[in-house]
């Protein structure tokens, strides 16, 4: 799944509907108590705008806390303190401030946004959708605002809710790559992986793919839940000339299999283990070629090496995650 994108694409390994009924109960807050600002506080915040430009980070919260002592119902200012925790990665601080700003104004979509954003990146995603919601309702054409709450619900393994605000998250924006990595997350997710290949391939003609390979990873997926095998070792292999990780190499081991390239499949699959020995899935392609060798040997001449160390990889697997019930029934018959 795409992750939480920052600068507002919330990445984000990596955006839903029925707006007006969401945001009528997720917009609620309590009324503004704003009063006119004392006559220096413009002054104030411009000369913490002076003191971040210098990097004096330390003086310029300073000077903020003392404008908020003074002037405790303006917005701009708690947005400010908000921002500058969010650059230093101090989200919790961040988020407190944002919420403060949104409860002194509602209709800010910096700080409903940027509120939301905090929350996801701490981990409290109902909350974030909660606060995206109010963003999007604010500015219903805001191509982050959108994005973000789709990636929230995907979090939430709410994917029908997801798919209407990614949808709109790329008619907003076609061109905008990450918009359409996060459409296709959201068709996979709904197994309808004919429309997510066609988001990531459109994705693929708009991005980076070194310095965003999870989306060739997520094409390969869709592509190999279509049945379109060579397509998905074409793509995997790819991946791996950029970024040779364990999955990409258990996946390219998958796709081989699936093309009765045994031998090439073993290869990817050990290679995967040695890119990382913990990843499970690359013990049990091991073990599934070296069984299948076993199984298509003379019967005669059965391959018994390879069925014991078809077993070996099994029990290596086993030792990482218990939880594989088939993994113990091919083990038990064969081990």
């Amino acid at each position: 799944m795409p992750r939480p994108v920052r600068f507002t694409y919330i990445h984000a390994r990596l955006a839903a509907a029925l707006l007006a009924c969401a945001a009528a109960g997720a917009c609620a807050t309590e009324p503004s108590t704003r009063s006119a600002p004392a006559p220096d506080a413009p002054m104030q915040l411009a000369d913490t705008d002076a003191l971040l430009a210098e990097g004096k980070i330390a003086e310029a919260i300073a000077q903020l806390t003392r404008v908020i002592q003074e002037n405790p119902t303006l917005t701009t200012a708690w947005v400010k303190v908000g921002d500058i925790y969010k650059d230093q990665g101090n989200y919790a601080a961040a988020e407190a401030n944002y919420r403060r700003a949104g409860q002194l104004d509602p209709a800010n979509y910096h700080a409903a946004f940027n509120h939301g954003l905090m929350l996801q990146l701490l981990d409290r995603v109902a909350e974030a959708v909660r606060a995206y919601l109010r963003a999007v309702a604010i500015q219903p054409n805001s191509r982050e605002a959108n994005l973000n709450l789709a990636t929230a619900y995907l979090q939430l393994k709410e994917s029908s809710q997801a798919l209407p605000y990614a949808e709109r998250a790329v008619r907003i924006d076609a061109d905008y790559g990450p918009a359409r990595v996060n459409l296709g997350a959201v068709y996979a997710a709904l197994e309808r992986h004919a429309d997510a290949v066609t988001e990531y391939e459109a994705a693929a003609g708009l991005m980076d793919l070194e310095s965003s390979p999870e989306l060739l990873l997520n094409l390969a997926d869709s592509l190999g839940k279509l049945g379109r095998f060579q397509e998905m070792a074409s793509t995997l292999e790819r991946l791996v000339s950029i970024k040779p990780t364990a999955p990409a190499y258990e996946r390219l081991g998958s796709a081989q299999f699936r093309l009765r390239q045994y031998d090439a499949a073993l290869e990817s699959f050990r290679k995967a283990a040695a890119a990382d020995p913990d990843h499970f899935p690359a013990h049990n392609g091991i073990g599934v070629c070296l069984l299948n060798r076993y199984l298509t040997s003379p019967p005669g001449q059965r391959d018994k090496p390879a069925r014991e160390q078809a077993a070996e990889a099994f029990r290596r697997s086993l030792q990482i995650n218990r939880n594989q019930p088939k993994i113990i029934e091919l083990l038990s018959k064969y081990g």
